[in-house]
């Protein structure tokens, strides 16, 4: 009852705020590659992340939200545009969401914002960069203001690390295994440089200016944090912080891939290359710390952005949105990296913060960042918009309420249907997963092939959410390496009139 209380208090707040000023600002922050190992979230007992859990001391911490591709593209393409990857045909990376038709005619979130009065500003990785025979597409075309910010720092090549060179701490290995595996290069180690060097404290060092500027009209900044996407390569201070001997790498069973069988018995899955790597060369561990690391720099160019907010004008009339785009496997499933439709792949860290909001309230209903195009357009009372998802508003206002299981899309025809009890997962090759997230959390039992009338009837019901209609992938975008600029040709070719 006081929690209810609370909340009916902070939206009060929130509706007092806006009755005075319309329409709030948008402060929205992409973590990229973030899972749940986030201090609030509790996802590792090690990992150290003060500024995310300052901002969720006083917001909605949603504490299942799923993703709704498992990969950078199909997850920030549907988040971005409002339409899953079953709708849009966009299921991977290579997929350009410029290429699928109903995008070419639907305005994505900030070109919706942009058409309703916001000024859209942003800076870093947001929309998932292509390439096209005109050049770079960062999703520049869809903001009014857009800032690329230059960095890097130079590795420390004596404590470097390479699955795909052959390199432990630095030393070349002689006959190394998994060189020629495919993938993107598997590589983490420290910088020699500062902070003040990369990349992403420069984006958070810009928005720190931006929010000291004078705007006439509400704005919408999205600010993207490339960290903890590989590589794991950040200052020395941020390893600093974690003793390797005392690392603690996440829990996995080297059977675990043994149920997960087709009609004639055959495994579905192998162990993930990095995960092979790591045991071959025990080398696990420094890949957990270097991944800690990298959450722990990110953490703190968030907190650069939080701070200059809060020092700001603009404090108590913007709502703040942090998202991770997809979960991270770092041994679970005896898989790294992302591209599953496991819960390490498909759960994600997402924060809500409304003006008016004090104090830290959770939220344990699933929901899924498909939500969040819709949720902003409902909490800005702007012109309602069809989309694939639903405001998550509600739950802002009641988190109790009764909700719905959510859906991850990893290709045609893959899924995973997620509630608070099961996680079904359902591949084209009709291979089925059922575990039982009360007593299972881990994932390690697949009941999907056990003969019982509770699992029969859990699959009946989590099969009835699966999308009706199935798109085909759009065509592979181009891959122009001989391009230097951006393609200014995409933003004259989307007026904003014609959108939807």
């Amino acid at each position: 009852m006081k929690l209810h209380l609370l909340i009916s208090l902070s939206l009060l707040a929130t509706s007092s705020l806006f009755a005075k000023q319309p329409k709030p600002n948008i402060l929205m922050i992409s973590v990229d590659d973030l899972n749940d190992w986030v201090g609030v979230y509790r996802g590792h007992p090690q990992c150290k992340t003060p500024n995310i859990d300052a901002l969720a001391q006083k917001s909605m911490v949603f504490r299942n939200t799923s993703c709704p591709g498992p990969v950078c593209g199909s997850s920030r393409s549907a988040l971005l545009s409002g339409f899953m990857p079953a709708t849009t045909g966009i299921y991977g990376n290579a997929n350009n969401m410029l290429d699928s038709q109903i995008v070419q005619t639907h305005a994505t979130m900030p070109e919706y914002f942009s058409k309703h009065g916001y000024l859209t500003i942003s800076s870093g990785k947001i929309f998932h960069k292509h390439t096209t025979k005109n050049g770079f597409d960062h999703g520049h075309w869809a903001y009014d203001v857009w800032h690329n910010a230059k960095g890097g720092g130079r590795v420390d090549e004596g404590k470097f690390f390479s699955r795909n060179k052959g390199i432990i701490n630095g030393k070349k290995i002689d006959n190394p295994k998994y060189t020629s595996a495919s993938g993107s290069p598997f590589e983490f180690g420290p910088t020699k440089g500062g902070k003040e060097e990369t990349k992403d404290y420069k984006t958070a060092k810009w928005f720190e200016r931006k929010l000291k500027e004078d705007y006439e009209e509400p704005f919408f900044m999205s600010a993207g944090i490339s960290r903890p996407h590989l590589p794991f390569v950040v200052p020395q201070e941020y390893f600093d912080m974690y003793d390797l001997d005392s690392v603690v790498v996440p829990e996995y069973k080297m059977n675990d891939l043994e149920d997960i069988v087709d009609a004639k018995g055959k495994k579905k899955f192998k162990p993930h290359v990095d995960f092979l790597w790591c045991q071959e060369y025990g080398v696990h561990k420094e890949a957990v710390r270097a991944y800690m690391a990298s959450i722990t720099y990110a953490d703190e160019c968030v907190g650069v952005i939080l701070d200059s907010l809060a020092q700001s004008k603009y404090a108590d009339n913007t709502i703040v949105v942090l998202w991770g785009d997809h979960g991270w496997h770092l041994g679970e499933k005896m898989k790294f990296r992302k591209a599953s439709l496991w819960r390490e792949s498909t759960q994600l860290p997402f924060i809500v913060h409304l003006p008016g909001m004090s104090e830290q309230q959770d939220c344990d209903r699933n929901v899924n960042l498909i939500d969040l195009y819709p949720t902003l357009i409902d909490l800005c009372d702007l012109p309602a918009k069809k989309l694939d998802g639903k405001s998550i508003k509600p739950l802002l206002e009641n988190p109790e309420l009764r909700w719905h299981p959510t859906i991850t899309t990893q290709g045609k025809r893959n899924h995973s249907v997620i509630s608070e009890k099961w996680h079904y997962i359902t591949y084209g090759d009709n291979v089925e997963e059922l575990y039982d997230l009360e007593n299972d959390p881990m994932e390690w039992t697949n009941l999907a092939n056990i003969r019982s009338e509770k699992v029969t009837a859990a699959k009946k019901r989590l099969r009835t959410f699966l999308p009706k209609d199935n798109a085909d992938e759009i065509p592979k975008g181009s891959k122009n390496k001989t391009v230097k600029t951006l393609d200014v040709s995409i933003k004259p070719n989307r007026s904003l009139a014609d959108l939807k």
